[in-house]
């Protein structure tokens, strides 16, 4: 006989079954967005503070795109939210498209297609904005258009949820039932009742129930009345449980967002904001993730915005602001490149994104007398 037969059989108990005895369930949570989001978030915001400069020969002109790209680049979007939005979609979706309106915005894709010739511009056609569907298709030398391929971070983030999901969702249930309040009530149920007495009876025990949660569950001291015919007993305190850590729940996370900043090129000690070995950190993170961002960047609006006779002629897009160093922590090192006569100075204030000194100064090679060169031998007024 089941434990259903037996309340069955007494119809006095049957309609306990309709008594509401959990309140609430905990919500899965989701770890794919949860893990690519900590990581391309980073990276976005460090992108977001780039900017722009053309140059002619090394020495900066004037360009109408300088507004477009660095201050507005559509009527919706600063600079900077722009950026962080076309390198978060670039490397979750592999591939970002902007096209230029005919007001001359330029218009993130949130959908596309394209189709590929061999011998011909690609064209992008159904390209949505929003809610808004073009007409017309856009051919590959009109718009701005990267791919990320990183195929490897792709199929990880379609399969992370499915992997890790249902393990995690169970760690959160254990935790939360090794600190879940348990307890009973028994209810006197000697005699018969008819229809009406029973549901009275029904909603007065669904209430009890209901006031004793509620005040477990926000009062930081609770106490119980005892009814007639109505009796509740705790067994939390009785029990032996043993409590499941959280630093495992937190472990999990931080594996997850460690595989993620991995294949990104992300040193995950800078996604945890950790401070150890910040200062190579860094430098592991300029060149792994930002340069070749940077790199992708610059080749796609060269191509885009400068023609193959400006090109030629000395015009270039450089790219500064991103996570710049410090120049006076690199002091030491500029003072020795230049005193030592290997750089110009115009040379190392280019690297460092600054035009070059005015009337040539920059071009004058300078090396300190420790640099210069031994003759060899003692002069005639040694001693």
């Amino acid at each position: 006989m089941s434990f259903a037969d037996i309340f069955k059989r007494n119809k006095e108990l049957e309609w306990m079954w309709d008594l509401e005895f959990v309140n609430e369930t905990s919500q899965r949570v989701y770890l794919k967005k949860m893990a690519v989001d900590s990581v391309l978030n980073f990276v976005g915001r460090t992108m977001s503070t780039v900017q722009f400069k053309f140059t002619k020969d090394k020495k900066a002109i004037h360009s109408p795109w300088d507004y477009i790209l660095n201050v507005r680049p559509n009527k919706d979007m600063s600079a900077t939210l722009f950026w962080q939005k076309f390198i978060y979609k670039l490397m979750f979706d592999n591939e970002v498209l902007v096209i230029l309106s005919d007001d001359n915005q330029l218009l993130i894709a949130d959908d596309f297609y394209r189709e590929e010739y061999a011998l011909y511009d690609d064209q992008f056609k159904n390209v949505i904005v929003k809610d808004y569907e073009f007409k017309r298709s856009f051919l590959m030398e009109d718009v701005i258009y990267l791919q990320y391929n990183n195929e490897q971070l792709e199929k990880f983030t379609d399969g992370l949820f499915n992997d890790y999901g249902e393990l995690f969702g169970r760690m959160i249930e254990i935790s939360m039932r090794n600190n879940q309040i348990r307890g009973s009530v028994s209810v006197d149920t000697t005699g018969s009742f008819n229809d009406d007495e029973k549901d009275s009876r029904k909603q007065r025990l669904q209430s009890f129930i209901d006031k004793i949660y509620k005040s477990f569950r926000t009062s930081s001291v609770a106490i119980v009345p005892k009814m007639k015919g109505f009796e509740y007993e705790e067994y939390t305190n009785k029990q032996g449980v043993t409590n499941q850590s959280l630093d495992e729940l937190d472990r999990m996370k931080k594996s997850l967002i460690n595989d993620v900043a991995r294949m990104i090129g992300v040193p995950s000690a800078l996604i945890m904001a950790e401070n150890a070995e910040l200062d190579s950190n860094l430098e592991a993170y300029r060149k792994l993730c930002l340069a070749p961002l940077i790199r992708k960047l610059v080749d796609e609006l060269s191509a885009k915005l400068i023609s193959k006779s400006e090109y030629e002629a000395g015009q270039r897009i450089e790219v500064l602001n991103v996570l710049s160093p410090n120049l006076f922590d690199l002091a030491e090192a500029i003072d020795k490149i230049v005193s030592s006569g290997a750089f110009y100075v115009d040379e190392v204030r280019n690297e460092a994104g600054y035009d070059d000194l005015p009337d040539n100064e920059g071009k004058q090679r300078l090396r300190t007398k420790n640099y210069e060169d031994v003759k060899g031998g003692e002069s005639e007024n040694d001693t």
